[in-house]
């Protein structure tokens, strides 16, 4: 799959039956010190997990209709995982009850946890924890895709952003500042000072959303997105990288849409760049340095037009120029997560998509 000095990766797969394939989550739900997988499919009516080294494969949770995102939460001790659900979703505002759920584990992990409905919040679709605050207690993130009195194709309602704290799980506002769809959001301590930071890609662009020490929400615009008008203007999914020093920004735009592009600070401003236009329906994301050279690569997906998988490499220190290669041809991938799968040192990848989950161990470089 690669020639001279490029990353190799062995390609495995551990379900075919997920049906309608859509978050893959990474997480050490075991605590033996390796990195299990999490596998959603939106079609199916039970949430797995594949427990590493064998992948076996064991029930979460049964019984969901349409479940659509999730995150995993370790308590204070780091013994115990919480994970909470986002499912019952619709595209359609109006047909969607937005149930959450948190989900915790009995003695033994490999039997259906607990599972218990905090709130209902319609379209509900992105689900992250984050450190909002620098005391080392994480929230969870809640990122619906639209407002509730919104509709197909333009959305013209507000779409809110919440979160909830673990033990109260009672909602609190961030901000219902959003005009039409909020498609994704990513959590980064932007500014170094252990508080973390939300990004969100909308119909309105990316925007960084910073807590103050003094209780109130900040927002900064970084960028616009693609120009074109609504419903396929803005961005759509972001994720962070760095070139050495350097950091820069992917995202996926317009909505669901066919660009991958880069932004790139210069004298203070985000300049966005276009690296490929040829997408369908893009949906994957993420930035890991899996050659180890200090620098991200960046790995997007998309669904439709016989989706595939593509990994693209900065060819200069700037990230003004990339190279793209297939890392899958036949991975129509919804969503990726980059770990050490086999606990050699080197970020793995894992990645859903239709209805595989496929992971790809990364075997180092070949020259």
């Amino acid at each position: 799959m690669a020639a001279g000095g490029e990353v190799k990766f062995r390609e495995q797969v551990l379900a075919d039956d997920l049906k309608g394939a859509y978050q893959v989550v990474a997480a050490d739900l075991n605590r033996d010190g390796r990195v299990d997988l999490i596998g959603l499919a939106q079609y199916t009516s039970d949430l797995v997990w594949f427990e590493n080294p064998g992948w076996q494969r064991h029930v979460m949770a049964s019984g969901l209709t349409w479940p659509i995102n999730l995150d995993v939460y370790f308590t204070g001790d780091g013994a115990r995982p919480i994970v909470v659900l986002a499912s019952s979703f619709s595209m359609t505002p109006a047909k969607s009850e937005g149930r959450i759920y948190v989900l915790e584990p009995g003695q033994d992990v490999r039997q259906p946890w607990q599972m218990r409905e905090i709130d209902r919040l319609p379209t509900s679709h992105r689900i992250r924890f984050a450190d909002l605050d620098g005391s080392g207690h994480k929230v969870a993130v809640n990122a619906p895709l639209a407002g509730a009195k919104g509709a197909p194709p333009d959305y013209n309602d507000r779409a809110p952003l919440v979160f909830y704290r673990p033990g109260q799980w009672r909602r609190e506002l961030i901000s219902d500042d959003f005009d039409g769809v909020l498609h994704g959001i990513a959590i980064v301590d932007w500014d170094g000072d252990g508080r973390q930071e939300i990004l969100t890609a909308s119909f309105e662009g990316i925007r960084l959303w910073k807590l103050t020490t003094g209780g109130k929400w900040e927002q900064t615009l970084i960028g616009r997105g693609n120009p074109s008008p609504r419903p396929k203007g803005g961005s759509s999914d972001v994720a962070v990288g760095r070139l050495g020093s350097r950091r820069f920004i992917a995202a996926i735009e317009p909505w669901h849409g066919n660009e991958l592009a880069i932004y790139r600070e210069v004298d203070g401003r985000w300049q966005r760049q276009v690296i490929d236009d040829s997408l369908a329906v893009g949906h994957a994301l993420v930035t890991a340095d899996f050659d180890g050279d200090g620098k991200d690569e960046i790995v997007a997906g998309y669904r439709e037009k016989q989706g595939r998988t593509y990994l693209y490499t900065a060819a200069d220190a700037e990230g003004a120029n990339w190279l793209r290669r297939t890392l899958d041809a036949a991975m129509p991938a919804s969503a990726c997560a980059a770990a050490d799968l086999d606990g050699d040192g080197r970020l793995d990848l894992a990645c859903v998509g239709g209805s595989l989950l496929k992971i790809y161990i990364n075997q180092g470089s070949g020259g």
